[in-house]
C-alpha cells in the first residue's frame, strides 16, 4: 500500500498525538547525538533524530530503522502508534543504551560521520548496549520490546551486515526527494496490460512505489526519499510489472544525472532568500533519456527539477518525475 494512498494516511487525531509526542522535552533533541530540534524519526524504533543521524539510520536498511520526516512525509496510523507505544527518546534510550561500556561515548551534534556510524550501528544494529536477555524486534514497520527474537528477524539482521559495512564510511551531503508523478504508454507485459511499479536506486539505497493494477498510464504521485552520498552517481530508475506467481518483468529503465540539480542547489545555497526563478538546466542529448530539456527552478524557496524520461530498452513508455533537493541544515 502506498504511503500516499488515502486509506493509509494517519487520522487527524493521531497526527495530533505525534506532534504532542515530538513536543515532549526529551524529544526536542536527537536521541543519538543530542542535536536540537530533530525533524526526522525512526518509526519502527520509536526515536526522533536529526538529519545527520538520519543519514546513518537510512544506511542500516528499513528492516532495522524506518526513517520518516516529521514534516515532509505522510505517516500511517500504525507508524504513529508505534512511536507512541515506545514513548519517545528517553523511553527508547533506557532500552537501547542500558549498558554503554566505559570508554564508549555518545556522539555530539558536531561529531563526525564515522563517530555517528560507529555508535548508531552498535546501538541499533549490533545491539551492544542492551541487556543480554533483551532484544528489539522490528517487523513490518512496527516495533515491539520483547525477550525473544524470531529466527527470521535474526537472519535479516545477519544478511544486512555486508551492505551496512559497505556504507559505513559514506558521508551524506543532502536528501533527494523524488516525486514519481506518472507513467505514459507503458509496455504490455500481461495479456493486454501491466501492473507497473517504479524502483529507484541511489548508491546502496533502493526505494519503490506502490503497484498500479492493470494500468499502462499509471498516476502514482508518490514521494520517495533518498540520502545523497558525497560521491553520488546517477539516480537509476526501473519500471517493473508485478507478477504474483513468477518473477517481475522489467518494463524499461533510465538514469537521471543529479549533477545539474546539486550544482545549481549549491550555487544558491540558501534558496529561501530568492524569488521563484530558473537556476539551471539538464540538456536533452543523444546519450541520455530526456524527452525534453529538464529545468531546475527555485519554487517557493525550494530547489526543484522537472524530469520527463523516455524509458530505455523497451518498446514504449515515458515516466515523469519531480526532484527536490533538501540540504542538510533543513
Amino acid at each position: 500500500m502506498s504511503r500516499s494512498a488515502i486509506s493509509s494516511r494517519a487520522s487527524a487525531g493521531n497526527i495530533g498525538r505525534l506532534k504532542q509526542l515530538l513536543h515532549k522535552s526529551d524529544n526536542r533533541v536527537c536521541a543519538d547525538c543530542g542535536a536540537q530540534d530533530p525533524k526526522w524519526a525512526s518509526a519502527n524504533i520509536g526515536v526522533f533524530i536529526c538529519l545527520k543521524c538520519c543519514g546513518v539510520h537510512r544506511s542500516l536498511g528499513t528492516h532495522i530503522s524506518k526513517v520518516l520526516s516529521v514534516t515532509l512525509d505522510e505517516w500511517t496510523d500504525d507508524e504513529i502508534n508505534s512511536m507512541i507505544e515506545v514513548g519517545g527518546n528517553s523511553s527508547a534510550n533506557e532500552i537501547y543504551e542500558a549498558f554503554i561500556p566505559e570508554g564508549f561515548s555518545k556522539p555530539g551534534p558536531d561529531s563526525s560521520h564515522e563517530e555517528r556510524m560507529k555508535f548508531i550501528r552498535s546501538k541499533y544494529e549490533l545491539q551492544e548496549f542492551l541487556k543480554h536477555s533483551l532484544r528489539i524486534v522490528s517487523v513490518s514497520g512496527r516495533s515491539s520490546l520483547q525477550s525473544s527474537l524470531s529466527q527470521k528477524i535474526l537472519d535479516s539482521f545477519g544478511s544486512s551486515n555486508s551492505s551496512s559495512k559497505m556504507e559505513g564510511m559514506v558521508e551524506f551531503i543532502g536528501i533527494l526527494k523524488v516525486k514519481v508523478i506518472k507513467g505514459t504508454n507503458l509496455a504490455v507485459r500481461d495479456l493486454l496490460t501491466s501492473d507497473p511499479y517504479v524502483v529507484l536506486t541511489l548508491g546502496q539505497q533502493t526505494v519503490q512505489t506502490q503497484v498500479k493494477k492493470s494500468n499502462l498510464n499509471p498516476v502514482w504521485n508518490e514521494e520517495l526519499m533518498l540520502s545523497v552520498p558525497q560521491n553520488f552517481g546517477a539516480l537509476k530508475l526501473k519500471v517493473y510489472d508485478h507478477d504474483t506467481f513468477s518473477a517481475d518483468d522489467i518494463m524499461g529503465e533510465a538514469e537521471v544525472d543529479l549533477q545539474p540539480l546539486i550544482t545549481s542547489a549549491m550555487a544558491f545555497e540558501d534558496s529561501t532568500m530568492f524569488a521563484n526563478m530558473q537556476i539551471g538546466k539538464w540538456l536533452k542529448s543523444y546519450d541520455n533519456a530526456l524527452i525534453e530539456d529538464s529545468i531546475i527552478n527555485i519554487v517557493d524557496g525550494k530547489v526543484k527539477q522537472e524530469v520527463l524520461l523516455k524509458l530505455q530498452n523497451v518498446e514504449s513508455g515515458d515516466v515523469e518525475l519531480e526532484l527536490e533537493w533538501i540540504p542538510l541544515d533543513q
